[in-house]
């Protein structure tokens, strides 16, 4: 398989057409090898336009949801990263040949070791939903994947003016979420619905029922 093409069909077919438009975006995700990031089996199918399985419980979200919300960011070089729920590192990867300061989260061990090889990647084991606020504060958060809601000990991360992105599930549709921290407060808005492999960690409580 000729994969330069398929990073090529990715950037025409898949990214541009769903508003990742972001130069430094662009020629991050039409470098970076997706098909490193995926199980050896798997690497045939590393840039279709859907979740690819990494093992049992975890997937590699597609890359135009990964892209957009990228986008939406407006990641500068420079900038300190983290990214929460890191799987297999692609995403990391990708703002590390943006130019930021990147550290990844990861709480299965066996992904967690594959994220040792990466230039530019601090890589820190433990609960999702915890962050790593020893490395922080942040410029830019990505919560990379679906989840059910954000704790309050991730957006206590951000520096003031700081961005999270997160695939959020609302009313069982899972959409691309933006936040932004300011001294009132933290704001999110919803950028577009689109699927994201599902993160461990960030259940709702269950609601009392009599």
């Amino acid at each position: 398989m000729d994969f330069a093409q398929a990073r090529r069909a990715m950037v025409d077919s898949q990214l541009r057409p769903q508003a990742v438009t972001d130069p430094l975006v662009v020629a991050a995700m039409a470098s970076v090898p997706r098909e490193s990031f995926v199980p050896a089996a798997s690497t045939a199918i590393a840039y279709i336009d859907r979740i690819v399985p990494l093992d049992a419980s975890r997937g590699l979200s597609p890359a135009a949801s990964v892209g957009r919300m990228l986008t939406e960011l407006e990641c500068r070089a420079g900038e300190r990263a983290l990214v929460v729920g890191a799987g297999s590192g692609y995403s990391s990867a990708v703002l590390a040949a943006m130019g930021l300061e990147v550290v990844a989260v990861e709480s299965d061990p066996a992904l967690f070791a594959q994220l040792g090889a990466l230039h530019g990647v601090t890589a820190v084991a433990g609960p999702l939903e915890q962050g790593a606020p020893d490395h922080g504060p942040y410029d830019v958060i990505l919560i990379d994947g679906q989840v059910e809601q954000l704790p309050d000990a991730l957006v206590e991360q951000l520096k003031p003016g700081g961005r999270l992105a997160a695939g959020l599930l609302e009313g069982g549709v899972p959409r691309l979420m933006l936040g932004t921290r300011s001294v009132h407060g933290f704001g999110l808005k919803s950028i577009a619905d689109a699927s994201m492999a599902p993160l461990p960690g960030f259940a709702r409580p269950a609601a009392f029922t009599f």
